[in-house]
């Protein structure tokens, strides 16, 4: 992957209604000198577009590489500029050498199954797991993970204290504000908001919708175009588009306004009394009994014509 047309590809060819990873090949550096690794995420909020997870690594040694890019906090770099930084990681040599990365693309649809199924995994659940699974991906893939710096999620110290117990011997270190403080934290929001940028950029309504992503903006809720969109695209039968994280309140308030209401059939739960004209099914095949005898099953008409016998192969 050299440019971000070619990330755009890549988003195209997957599949917008679950979970996907992509990343880049480890790089050699990486491989054999200490590095230390940034976790962030893009997306948590809006009511439309996936959640995006990123990590970003490289030696301990080499944060110059992290200055030399810009690498800030993202939320006060401007699209343009994040791009830029992006396509430096994708494409100079040095970066190449030195610098390594990952996302995961969260679909909508995946964050709000898991918030609504019956053994509830709450959005904090899903961004652990997501955050964790890329540290382990990168480690298996043979990066030298020494430390490691997430963007927090709840309370840091829980937080902390719970990725030490699944890393052993890595420095762990969680904090608020993360990706303002340490430079390979930004590097990783890089990723996951230039992700989640095209992402949106390049979504594809498999439900016919005409649409593209000037048309219903950033995805926040205080949007005005994510409002209208919110407003206006809403099936009353089958609801949303994919797009939308059906399980966020302001999706589910536009449901119960608009939406057909529907009403599901109580099913009575099963009596443990058997009707008395009812008999178990293996009382066909269990032996006769009459005063206190077993009487020998007669053979059926068919065996008997053709001279034939019941064996047990298990007797």
């Amino acid at each position: 992957m050299e440019s971000l047309n070619d990330l755009k590809d890549y988003i195209k060819s997957r599949c917008n209604s679950t979970k996907f990873l992509n990343l880049s090949e480890v790089p050699s550096n990486c491989r054999s000198e200490a590095c230390m690794l940034g976790v962030d995420e893009a997306g948590r909020g809006p009511v439309l577009g996936p959640m995006v997870y990123g990590v970003a690594y490289c030696p301990i040694n080499r944060t110059d590489i992290l200055k030399d890019l810009g690498c800030a906090d993202s939320k006060a770099l401007t699209e343009e500029k994040r791009d830029e930084i992006l396509v430096k990681m994708l494409k100079e040599e040095d970066c190449i050498k030195n610098v390594g990365w990952a996302a995961e693309v969260i679909s909508p649809n995946y964050i709000s199954n898991s918030m609504y199924r019956r053994a509830k995994h709450s959005l904090n659940e899903v961004s652990m797991t997501s955050a964790i699974d890329l540290i382990k991906k990168v480690i298996e893939l043979g990066a030298n993970i020494k430390e490691v710096y997430v963007d927090t999620v709840g309370p840091p110290e829980k937080y902390q204290a719970k990725l030490s117990d699944i890393f052993p011997g890595i420095k762990i270190t969680v904090a608020k504000k993360a990706d303002s403080i340490y430079p390979i934290v930004s590097a990783a929001s890089i990723v996951a908001k230039v992700t989640r940028d095209h992402a949106l950029k390049v979504w594809q309504f498999h439900e016919g919708l005409d649409l593209d992503y000037t048309q219903f903006g950033s995805g926040y809720p205080g949007d005005p175009l994510t409002k209208k969109f919110i407003r206006e695209k809403i099936d009353p039968v089958f609801g949303y588009p994919l797009l939308v994280r059906f399980s966020w309140s302001t999706a589910e308030l536009m449901l119960q306004e608009k939406a057909v209401s529907c009403t599901f059939e109580e099913i009575d739960e099963p009596s443990n009394k058997k009707s008395p004209r009812c008999k178990p099914i293996n009382s066909f095949f269990a032996p006769k009994i009459e005063n206190g005898t077993t009487r020998k099953r007669k053979k059926h008409k068919f065996f008997e014509e053709r001279y034939l016998t019941i064996g047990n192969a298990f007797e």
